[in-house]
């Protein structure tokens, strides 16, 4: 199966809990939880390609000494129905 699969879960139970988060934040937590980690990379293509996650929107902040726009994610309640089916 897919080599990223503990990180998938771990993005669902994150989002799920906090209910969203930007893709640093996810990306922090990814590497704090894990003792590997994960690219920002590969956090942008979990994010991007997994149907249960959702892009709802842009923030712009300071992350890491520099200002840059990031995703804003969220779990998406129509793919859970998918998923299950």
């Amino acid at each position: 199966m897919s080599g990223t699969r503990r990180l998938r879960e771990a993005v669902r139970v994150f989002l799920e809990k906090q209910g969203s988060a930007n893709t640093v934040e996810i990306f922090d937590h990814l590497n704090n939880r894990f003792r590997w980690g994960a690219t920002m990379n590969q956090v942008g293509n979990i994010l991007a390609k997994d149907i249960r996650f959702d892009k709802i929107g842009h923030t712009r902040g300071e992350f890491r000494g520099s200002v840059y726009t990031v995703c804003v994610w969220a779990i998406n309640n129509d793919a859970s129905v998918v998923m299950s089916q």
